[in-house]
C-alpha cells in the first residue's frame, strides 16, 4: 500500500465545534480552464444547501475580475466579490478579487497583500490552509481544472484536519494538473465530475449536521480496537500493528459517509457487526493504493545511472537476479524497476535472468498489477522510447508487453504474517512503513535483512528510514533512502517472540528438589548476591554511547552530568576517564572484540584503588552492543617493562606509569582530532555539493520564471487585443444607433419569431412602446394606427424574402409608408 498519510494531532476534535463558526465552508480552487469548470459546478449547486462557497482562481492582478458577473448568470445564489471582514453567510458564493490573497477565520473573509512575487503565488493553498485551521472538520476543498500543483498542500491540510476533499475528474477537466496533483498525493476522498459534486457535498453536510455540537464527557472509547479486532476475525486483513491515527482517520471517513458522527464509534461498530458488506468496504478503504510509474524521479535516476549498472555488471550468470517489491499496489513501481533492470541487462549485453516478485495485501490491487493495463495518461511519466519498447497501445490504454510481463510474479501476501521471499538481491518497500507502528517497522526491517543476500540493497520511501538498525544496514544514499545489507542474519529474530525468562536451563528432573515455584526466586536471589558481592561495575551501551543498563557500583566511576538528563556514557564520565573510554571503544572491532586498558585510580571507601577499563563487543538481535566494565585491580602493581625491579622507587614507577597513560591519551586525542577533521572536510564537501544543487535549482527556477513572465506578457497582449476589439464594437454600435436616431424614421427590428429586438424613438408614434417591451412578441403590441395585416405581411416577407410596401394612417391624420424588409 504505497502512499503517504501523516497522522492527525492527538485530539483536535474536541475544539472543532468551537473553531467552526457559521456554516461549513467549501473552498473551490481553479486555474487554467477553471471558468468552464466553475460554470458547470455553480449551475448545479442547490441554493438552499446551507454551505458557503469561496472561489479562488489565478487572476492577473492588473485587470479587474469579471468572475462574479459571469458566475451570477448561472445560479440563484448571491455571488459577491470578497471584501475584508465580510461575514460568511450560508448559500452565498464569494469570489476572490484581483491582486489579493483571500483567507477565512472567525467566520469572516480576510483579504491581504500577496507576499510572494507574481508567478509563484499559491492562492488556493493559502485559502485552504486557513480553512483547515479555522474550520477543521467543517472545511471542504474542491480542486478543479488548472495547471501546476496549487491546491495540493492546502487540500492535504484540510484532509489532515478531518475535512472533506473532492477533485475534478481529469477526464472532464480542461487542464488536469491541479486535480491530478491532489489525487496523486492520496488525500482526495472523491474524484467526481462537476455534475456529481453537489450530491457528495449534500451527503457530507448531512453527516456534519448529525454530529453533536459538544462531546459527551465519557471515559475512553474502546470501540476502535474492537473494530480492528472485528476486521481481523471476519476479513482477510489484520490491522493490529498499524498506526492508530491513520486507522482512526479513515474509519471516521467511512462513518461520515454513513451519516454517523465521529463521536459515536460504538454505533459504527454495531453497524459493522451486522453489515458484512460495510465491513469489507472499510477494510478496502484502509488499504491505501497510491503509486505511479517512476515515482520520485530522483530516486530512479540514481538507480539507473549508478546502482543498477553496477549490480548487473557484478551479478553472476549462473543465478537469476531476484527482486522483491513489497506493497506493490497496482504494479506501477514494480514494472518501473523491471524496466530499468531490463535496460541495464541489455546495455551490458548480459544473459542474466530477471525475476521480480511483487506482493501486496490487497487482492484487487494485485489483480490490477497482473492485468498490466494502464491509462494512456502514463505517457506523462514514461518516455516514448519505453512506451514503444515495453508497452502495447490498445485504444485509450497501454498494456505491459509480454516480454516484460514474463519477468514479474504477483502474489497476495501480508507482509506482517506471511513468510517472506529469500535470497534476494534487492527489496523495494516504498511508502509502506509510514503506516505501521514502531514494533511492526522493526519486524519488517528484520524480515528484509533475512530476505536479502549479503550486500543486497533495500529501497525505502523518501519519508521512511530503517530506524535503529545500524547493525543490519548501512546507508549508501541518504536522501534517496537506499541501504545495503550488512551483518549476519538471524531468522528467529522475527519468526519467534523472545522469552521474558532468565534464560537458565533447569534440569527436567532433580531428586529431592524444592518445589518448582521456589526455584526461579532462589535463582534470582543467588544471582543478586553474587552481583552485589563480587561483580564489578559495568554498563551496557550501544555504538551511540547510550546507556542501556547499569550494574554494580557505577557511582564510583560515573556522575550525573549537568544540564538536561542524558544517557550518554561519555557525558557521565569525568574528563580524564572520558578520553580513555572513547579511545578504548574505538579499538574494539570484529578482529579485536575485547580490549582492556588501565583506567587510573578511583576513590573506594576513602582509599585510592587502581582499576582497569574492560570493553567487549557482543551481538544481540543483529545489533552490536558494548559491555563496559570497571574492574578493580585489588592491589596489583603493574610495572613498566623497561624498568628493572628494585632499581626505581614505587613513586617514580607510578609517575612513569602515569606518563605512559598520558601519552596514550594524547595519541587518542590526536587521533580523534584527525577523525574530526576528516568529518568536517566530508561535511564541507557535502555542503558544497548541496550548494551546487541549490545553484542549479535556482537557475532552473529563474528559467521557469522567465518563461512564465513571457507567457504572462503574451496573455496580457492578447487580453489587450480583445479589449481593443470590444471597444471597436462598442464604438460601431454607438455610431449605428446615432444614425438610426438622427434619421427620425420609425424603425422596428424583429427576430425570426417576430419578437422585438430594437426600435427607434420615432416608432412611438405608431405603437405604445417602452424599453421593457424588448423581447415581447409583435402581436402583444398595442398599435396606435390601423394596420391589421402587419403580422401577416411580416410572416410573408420571412417566407419569400421580398419587400412589402403599403400606406397606413396614424392618429392626427398622419400617413406613413410602411415597408417590411
Amino acid at each position: 500500500m504505497p502512499g503517504s498519510s501523516p497522522p492527525l494531532s492527538a485530539s483536535p476534535s474536541e475544539g472543532r465545534s468551537v473553531l467552526a463558526r457559521g456554516p461549513p465552508v467549501v473552498g473551490i480552487g481553479a486555474s487554467a480552464g477553471g471558468l468552464d469548470a466553475l460554470t458547470k459546478l455553480v449551475s448545479v449547486l442547490p441554493s438552499n444547501g446551507g454551505l458557503a462557497y469561496v472561489v479562488v482562481q489565478h487572476l492577473d492582478p492588473t485587470h479587474k475580475s469579471l468572475m462574479g458577473e459571469l458566475l451570477a448568470e448561472h445560479t440563484e445564489m448571491p455571488v459577491l466579490q470578497a471584501t475584508d471582514g465580510a461575514t460568511i453567510e450560508p448559500d452565498h458564493i464569494y469570489v476572490i478579487p484581483s491582486g489579493s490573497s483571500l483567507s477565512v477565520g472567525d467566520g469572516a473573509l480576510h483579504l491581504s497583500e500577496p507576499t510572494a512575487p507574481h508567478g509563484s503565488r499559491m492562492p488556493v493553498d493559502f485559502l485552504l490552509q486557513s480553512m483547515a485551521d479555522a474550520y477543521r472538520d467543517r472545511s471542504i476543498a474542491i480542486i478543479l481544472s488548472g495547471t501546476g500543483t496549487d491546491g495540493t498542500l492546502g487540500a492535504k491540510a484540510v484532509h489532515d484536519s478531518g475535512g472533506f476533499v473532492i477533485a475534478q475528474d481529469t477526464a472532464e477537466s480542461e487542464y488536469g494538473g491541479m486535480p491530478q496533483s491532489a489525487i496523486a498525493s492520496g488525500i482526495v476522498d472523491a474524484v467526481l465530475v462537476a455534475a456529481k459534486m453537489p450530491a457528495a457535498l449534500a451527503l457530507h453536510a448531512k453527516s456534519l449536521n448529525v454530529m453533536v455540537s459538544t462531546k459527551a464527557k465519557a471515559g475512553p472509547d474502546d470501540a476502535l480496537p474492537q473494530i480492528i479486532e472485528l476486521m481481523r476475525k471476519n476479513t482477510a486483513h489484520d490491522f493490529t500493528l498499524y498506526k492508530m491515527g491513520t486507522l482512526q482517520r479513515r474509519i471516521e471517513r467511512r462513518m461520515a459517509l454513513a451519516s454517523i458522527p465521529a463521536t459515536d464509534m460504538a454505533r459504527y461498530l454495531t453497524v459493522l457487526e451486522k453489515d458484512s458488506a460495510e465491513l469489507n468496504l472499510l477494510a478496502t478503504d484502509l488499504l491505501i493504493n497510491v503509486t505511479s510509474f517512476f515515482r520520485d524521479p530522483k530516486v530512479f535516476d540514481l538507480l539507473t545511472t549508478t546502482f543498477v549498472p553496477e549490480i548487473v555488471r557484478l551479478h553472476p550468470d549462473d543465478r537469476p537476479l531476484r527482486i522483491w517489491v513489497a506493497g506493490c499496489s497496482t504494479g506501477e513501481e514494480t514494472y518501473s524497476l523491471a524496466i530499468i533492470f531490463a535496460e541495464a541487462i541489455a546495455a551490458a549485453k548480459r544473459t542474466i535472468k530477471l525475476s521480480v516478485f511483487a506482493s501486496d495485501v490487497d487482492p484487487d490491487a494485485v489483480a490490477a498489477g497482473r492485468e498490466g493495463r494502464y491509462p494512456d495518461t502514463i505517457a506523462a511519466d514514461v518516455s516514448p522510447e519505453r512506451l514503444a519498447r515495453f508497452f502495447v497501445k490498445q485504444e485509450q490504454s497501454y498494456i505491459i508487453g509480454p516480454e516484460l510481463r514474463a519477468t514479474v510474479v504477483f502474489a497476495v501476501q501480508d507482509l506482517l504474517a506471511d513468510p517472506p521471499f529469500s535470497r534476494l538481491d534487492i527489496v523495494s518497500c516504498r511508502n509502506l512503513l509510514i503506516y505501521l507502528g514502531p514494533d511492526a517497522q522493526a519486524k519488517v526491517i528484520a524480515l528484509f535483512h533475512f530476505a536479502l543476500r549479503p550486500g543486497g540493497l533495500l529501497l525505502l520511501g523518501t519519508s521512511e528510514t530503517i530506524g535503529h538498525s545500524e547493525g543490519q544496514f548501512e546507508t549508501i544514499a541518504k536522501s534517496e533512502r537506499i541501504y545495503r545489507r550488512i551483518g549476519k542474519s538471524r531468522p528467529t529474530a522475527y519468526l519467534f517472540s523472545t522469552s521474558s525468562g532468565d534464560g537458565l536451563r533447569v534440569p527436567p528432573r532433580i531428586d529431592h528438589a524444592l518445589p518448582t515455584v521456589r526455584q526461579p526466586a532462589l535463582a534470582d536471589l543467588c544471582r543478586r548476591l553474587v552481583l552485589e558481592s563480587y561483580a564489578p561495575a559495568a554498563v551496557l551501551i550501544n555504538r551511540r554511547h547510550e546507556c542501556l543498563y547499569l550494574m554494580g557500583p557505577t557511582e564510583r566511576y560515573l556522575r550525573v552530568a549537568p544540564g538536561y538528563p542524558t544517557h550518554d556514557l561519555l557525558a557521565m564520565a569525568t574528563p580524564g576517564l572520558r578520553t580513555k573510554i572513547r579511545a578504548t571503544i574505538d579499538k574494539v572491532s570484529r578482529t579485536q572484540p575485547r580490549v582492556t586498558v588501565d583506567g587510573g585510580r578511583a576513590k573506594q571507601d576513602g582509599k585510592s584503588v587502581s582499576f582497569d577499563i574492560d570493553i567487549r563487543s557482543i551481538m544481540h538481535d543483529s545489533e552490536e552492543l558494548l559491555l563496559v566494565g570497571f574492574v578493580d585491580r585489588q592491589g596489583i602493581q603493574r610495572k613498566s617493562p623497561n624498568m628493572a625491579i628494585g632499581d626505581q622507587s614505587p613513586h617514580v614507577a607510578e609517575l612513569e606509569h602515569e606518563l605512559g597513560i598520558a601519552r596514550t591519551d594524547l595519541s587518542a586525542a590526536i587521533h580523534d582530532l584527525e577523525m574530526s577533521g576528516e568529518e568536517h572536510r566530508a561535511v564541507n564537501e557535502e555542503a558544497l555539493s548541496v550548494n551546487e544543487e541549490y545553484q542549479s535549482a535556482n537557475e532552473e527556477l529563474l528559467t521557469s520564471k522567465e518563461e512564465l513572465q513571457s507567457l504572462n506578457e503574451e496573455l496580457t497582449a492578447l487580453n489587450g487585443q480583445l479589449q481593443e476589439t470590444l471597444e471597436r464594437q462598442r464604438t460601431t454600435s454607438n455610431d449605428l444607433q446615432n444614425v438610426l436616431y438622427s434619421t427620425d424614421v420609425a424603425t422596428l427590428f424583429l427576430d425570426t419569431d417576430l419578437k422585438i429586438r430594437f426600435f427607434t424613438p420615432a416608432t412611438k408614434a405608431l405603437f405604445n412602446l417602452i424599453p421593457g417591451d424588448i423581447g415581447r412578441p409583435l402581436s402583444d403590441l398595442n398599435a396606435l394606427s390601423a394596420d391589421p395585416t402587419l403580422a401577416a405581411d411580416a410572416q410573408a416577407v420571412l417566407l419569400d424574402r421580398k419587400a412589402n410596401d403599403c400606406e397606413i394612417e396614424a392618429p392626427g391624420d398622419v400617413w406613413f409608408m410602411r415597408r417590411i424588409l
